[in-house]
């Protein structure tokens, strides 16, 4: 990976700047000033430097000169909010490759950026990159070496060594559970407790109890005293899943003990303190939810202090094949069968799916293939995708294709529509039940609604 080193005597941008190229997958590296830059410079070779341009001390002009003795095969970025025709004439002068001002579009930084790095030789995708994609097959629990995956990896090992709280996104069944506890596992508290709850799976009533203890006779049943969850994972991680379910109620409980890393039990006096990190996960667009006001603004900027994002399996479909051998060899030794491959064709069947519950729904699949097989090979009939009722795929007959083809994802939609239609028609309306039907969480069926259109009329 290209290693670039950002230059600025603001914590704030230098901290931006830094976890957004992390996730573009280049290693970063800062500075606070220019005599600092030099430093590192000396110790390591690096691709790109992005430098303010006025600083305390040494400015960006003395140190892009600087950086021509020292690096001379360094390209250089400058950025500043005093910009003017002159400075960025001086700048490219003395050999920078370009300039932006502060108020510049993330897309325009990365856009700049590989275009440095191209003219340099380097790219984000450089032999390195390419050697660690072809034989990285795993991280902690999780599985792949798609690109995405591995921008994964990276970002896990940058954000464990940090203590700041990470709010994990991704559709359901993607693993974001997986990637909260390899960033617990690969950090200074992997002797800590990592301790998950579903905050989605639990009536509100009880969840504050849950997560903040209770004292003996603070309600009906309480007969003794009990430690929450937060107390548990004292010293180690609380991992927070489909944090986006939580009532206005526990949002306001939540956030002082996020703030504060204090709490009381439910029926108690005293303020408990604890050390705790904090791991959140959704399947939600929290920020449209605090655009509509149904989650709370300051709740979601300290939850989301580094966001990271796992890729959909439909994005990552050369990981399919190491899932399969993955899912199979821990299903044929839980059922203690002898299977130990899949036919060609069953795979390629399966590469072509696309997925809506992700990874889980993948080793569903395996997991009900290898129990029904009676040969030591999974075929394509014992292959069960989007199952209702029995009906696998629709018949294809019907779909008239013209000379132009067809829209495929238009009409993998209607049969995702037609199929939500038909479980809600068998559930008598009932959601919940309908997600039963489709063996999808109460959430997946509610992504996919918004996603495909639907309204409560339909």
């Amino acid at each position: 990976m290209a290693r670039i080193l950002v230059v600025d005597d603001d914590q704030g941008m230098r901290d931006y700047l830094e976890i957004m190229l992390s996730r573009e997958g280049y290693d970063v590296n800062t500075a606070p000033g220019g005599k600092e830059a030099l430093t590192l410079c000396r110790k390591h070779k690096v691709d790109l430097v992005i430098t303010d341009l006025k600083m305390s001390g040494m400015d960006g002009i003395d140190l892009l000169k600087s950086l021509k003795e020292l690096s001379p095969e360094s390209m250089t970025i400058l950025i500043t909010g005093y910009a003017s025709g002159e400075t960025a004439v001086a700048a490219m002068k003395e050999g920078a490759y370009d300039y932006l001002e502060k108020n510049f579009e993330p897309a325009d930084l990365k856009k700049l950026i590989r275009s440095a790095l191209s003219k340099k030789g380097v790219s984000e995708e450089d032999a390195q990159f390419m050697k660690d994609v072809k034989s990285s097959v795993s991280f902690g629990k999780m599985t792949g070496k798609a690109k995405g995956m591995l921008k994964v990896y990276s970002l896990v090992k940058k954000i464990a060594e940090t203590a700041a709280n990470v709010l994990i996104l991704g559709e359901s069944g993607t693993g974001k559970e997986l990637v909260a506890r390899a960033i617990h596992e690969n950090s200074p508290r992997k002797d800590g407790p990592f301790v998950p709850i579903n905050c989605g799976g639990i009536p509100e009533n009880l969840l504050e109890s849950e997560l903040f203890g209770y004292m003996k006779g603070s309600f009906t049943g309480a007969y003794a005293d009990k430690a929450g969850l937060f107390e548990i994972a004292h010293q180690g991680t609380i991992f927070l899943d489909e944090v986006g379910e939580l009532s206005p109620f526990l949002q306001v409980k939540l956030l002082r003990a996020v703030q504060e890393k204090t709490f009381r039990r439910v029926g108690g006096a005293r303020d408990i303190s604890v050390d705790v990190r904090i791991i959140s996960a959704t399947n939600q667009n929290l920020e449209k939810r605090v655009k509509s006001g149904d989650f709370r603004e300051d709740l979601f900027y300290r939850l989301n202090v580094i966001p990271l994002e796992v890729p959909p399996l439909r994005e990552r479909k050369e990981d399919i094949p190491l899932l399969v051998d993955h899912f199979i060899e821990k299903y044929s030794r839980e059922y203690g069968k002898e299977v130990k491959r899949i036919s060609p064709y069953a795979l390629s069947l399966l590469v072509e799916y696309p997925f809506p519950g992700n990874v889980r729904e993948l080793e569903n699949i395996i997991e009900r293939s290898v129990a029904l097989e009676t040969t030591n090979i999974i075929l394509p009939e014992n292959l069960e995708m989007g199952a209702v009722g029995g009906e696998a795929f629709p018949a294809t007959d019907d779909i008239e294709m013209s000379e132009e083809g067809i829209d495929l994802n238009e009409e993998v939609a209607k049969f995702e529509r037609e199929l939500i239609k038909k479980a809600l028609r068998k559930a008598g309306g009932s959601k919940t039940n309908a997600a039963k039907f489709l063996q999808v969480s109460l959430d997946s069926l509610r992504y996919r609604f918004d996603k495909l259109g639907m309204t409560e009329k339909d």
